[in-house]
């Protein structure tokens, strides 16, 4: 019997330090207004991760072999020549960075000639190997990388004429 009365002292001693001890409140703002979308029936708080839309496409079909094949080969080539497209992308947003630090035009001239024939000697062996049509597409790549045509960034950084007879070649 003596035991049982311990018992329960013991149980109420520990409730009572377990309820003594400071617990640590996080407050809560309740002025907080949360706005959600709603897509499908489904609610999405508009705080919540913010992920950018993924577009699935369905298996190509083809209709032959042959617009199969030329798909592979094209593919195949866009992928060659891709690397190449990204980083005339950059090193043009980096050289116009350096041209708005140069003040004079003769200045930009020498300058953006010293770094072609630095890019010639660098690319022109690998270039050369190119077949015409990884070219046309390396010159594709570049428009949608930059959003300029080959012409408007030749006609920009050399001159017009220059552009001009690229152009016709």
């Amino acid at each position: 019997m003596k035991s049982k009365y311990l018992g329960y002292i013991f149980v109420l001693c520990n409730i009572f330090l377990l309820k003594g001890q400071q617990t640590d409140s996080v407050s809560v703002d309740s002025t907080k207004y949360v706005q959600y979308y709603i897509i499908e029936g489904d609610t999405i708080p508009r705080d919540a991760i913010d992920l950018e839309e993924v577009i699935i496409f369905r298996k190509l079909r083809f209709d032959n072999k042959l617009e199969r094949r030329r798909y592979l080969i094209l593919r195949r080539k866009t992928r060659k020549v891709y690397p190449y497209a990204k980083m005339a992308s950059e090193r043009l947003i980096e050289l116009n960075e350096r041209l708005k630090q140069i003040d004079s035009k003769s200045k930009k001239r020498r300058y953006i000639k010293m770094l072609q024939r630095y890019m010639e000697d660098e690319f022109t062996a690998e270039l050369k190997k190119m077949t015409r049509t990884e070219g046309q597409i390396l010159v594709k790549l570049i428009h949608r990388q930059t959003g300029q045509t080959m012409f408007d960034l030749i006609k920009e950084y050399r001159s017009g004429w220059r552009a001009f007879w690229y152009n016709s070649t």
